[in-house]
């Protein structure tokens, strides 16, 4: 049963391996024009400064925090590992965010390249290098994940096989507290930068001067380009790797606890979501592999595109969770098993629902458009009207997932549905959940890092004056 965490450790190998495939793909790829590789130089300069000024101040909390975890380990406060264990989860998370914004620097340019030949040239190189960010995101967090448990499980001797499995699950949950600090400073340092950057280059040209959005005449385009790498890409990036791990260790730590009495049983349930995830991973590999379309093809059908790979793998995923914890003969296997598909319907419904309230082939979209005929005030409330409409579908779905997960880990038991093993289970469901809804994050955040990628490539193709039919 032990030998089970190997998998764990080459399923992230294969990942980083893929990832750094689809990079030197892209790398092989022309820039185009002097004008376009100039414009991209400018962004990935900008891009970098950003990163690293960021970094020195992080890497400064990071010191001040491990300390702090030093010295209450010194007084027994804390065990010996956490100050490490914090240290690498910041690290990984931040260099998971570094990778994938310096593809996407690199990639913004091919981009637009590719697009003047055709439309679903442009489309690979601009998903592929998403998928790089994708990719490094969970190779190295499954990575930290099993090389933590492996280094805990050898070192960790003095206390029962039990009580071991929490010592080293409630452990490694603190490199998730890592990443969070890290998320924290990446997502809403990158996001208000995306955001500020935004609004400045639309007031200074649109507003003030009128100019077009991207016009090569308005220097702060290249601010909202740089914006939009560091808060969507490497912010994502950091974020997301966060809730990847999170979701996993949370799991392990709660099927530890669940399942405290029969040690065996506990070793699946701490297994159970690393190896689901693990699969994901191959598994997202074939979706990416399936993301293609046709010339002429309009929004809908680019967003059917990207669908077919999402829901591809979602569906793989889904039978091949069965099988995972039918041959780990889980307590309960089945309806553990019917808690992760309700968290990837769950990711699912999300996903369609944020596209349906903001694709502009939609009716809310246009509704908003057709508001501005009378002014800019009827866009302000009718945007916000929409944006707070848009956010109850969301919120029903994980109310209903989170109910859903939690009865059918305990095979909907209603009469005993609160005893102290029901809530165990139901708790340990709700989780596998969560892990169900992220097993697929290596094309779902793909979809994520592509946007910015495209829209830059858009910005690039605009400034060196391709013309509107290769934007």
């Amino acid at each position: 049963m032990e030998k089970v965490i190997y998998f764990v450790p080459i399923a992230s190998i294969v990942a980083l391996g893929f990832a750094y495939y689809f990079f030197r793909q892209m790398m092989k790829e022309s820039e185009g024009t002097d004008t376009m590789k100039k414009i991209a130089l400018h962004v990935r300069t900008g891009a970098m400064a950003y990163l690293k000024q960021q970094y020195k101040v992080v890497t400064m909390v990071f010191v001040v925090l491990a300390l702090v975890f030093a010295v209450m380990a010194y007084f027994n406060l804390q065990n010996a590992w956490v100050p490490f264990a914090f240290l690498t989860g910041g690290f990984f998370s931040g260099l998971a965010g570094f990778f994938g914004m310096k593809t996407a620097t690199y990639a913004s340019a091919r981009t637009a390249n590719a697009a003047m030949h055709s439309l679903n040239s442009g489309l690979q190189v601009a998903f592929r290098s998403g998928a790089v960010m994708g990719l490094t995101v969970v190779g190295l967090a499954l990575l930290d994940i099993s090389v933590w448990y492996l280094v805990l499980d050898h070192f960790v001797e003095d206390v029962d096989p039990a009580h071991k499995m929490i010592y080293i699950t409630t452990t490694m949950l603190t490199f998730g507290m890592g990443a969070s600090t890290q998320a924290l400073f990446a997502r809403v340092g990158g996001g208000i930068y995306t955001k500020a950057a935004d609004v400045g280059a639309d007031l200074v040209g649109k507003v003030e001067a009128g100019i077009p959005e991207d016009d090569p005449r308005n220097p702060a385009t290249i601010a909202d380009n740089v914006g939009d790498n560091v808060g969507d890409v490497a912010g994502m990036g950091a974020d997301l790797y966060e809730s990847y791990a999170g979701s996993i260790l949370a799991t392990a730590a709660l099927g530890a606890s669940a399942f405290m009495a029969n040690p065996e049983m506990q070793m699946k349930a701490i297994f159970a979501p690393m190896l689901i995830a693990s699969v994901g991973v191959i598994l997202s590999i074939i979706g990416i592999y399936l993301v293609r379309t046709k010339e002429g093809a309009k929004m809908k059908e680019l967003l059917s595109a990207l669908g077919r790979g999402v829901n591809a793998s979602s569906v793989l995923i889904a039978i091949a969770t069965f099988g995972i914890l039918y041959a780990l003969q889980l307590q309960n296997w089945v309806g553990i098993s019917f808690s992760v598909i309700v968290g990837l319907l769950a990711g699912i419904i999300i996903g369609q629902s944020t596209e349906y309230y903001t694709s502009h082939s939609y009716r809310p979209t246009q509704k908003v458009a057709e508001s501005s005929k009378t002014g800019p005030a009827t866009v302000i409330i009718s945007g916000l009207g929409l944006g707070m409409v848009s956010t109850a579908i969301p919120v029903i779905t994980i109310g209903f997932a989170i109910i859903l997960a939690y009865m059918s880990a305990i095979q909907f038991d209603l009469a005993d549905y609160l005893s102290r093993e029901n809530l165990s289970l139901g708790l340990y469901g709700i989780g596998i959940a969560a892990v169900g809804m992220l097993s697929t994050l290596g094309i779902t955040l793909a979809t994520d890092a592509y946007g910015p990628i495209a829209d830059n490539a858009g910005g690039n193709a605009e400034m060196s004056g391709l013309g509107k039919e290769f934007r």
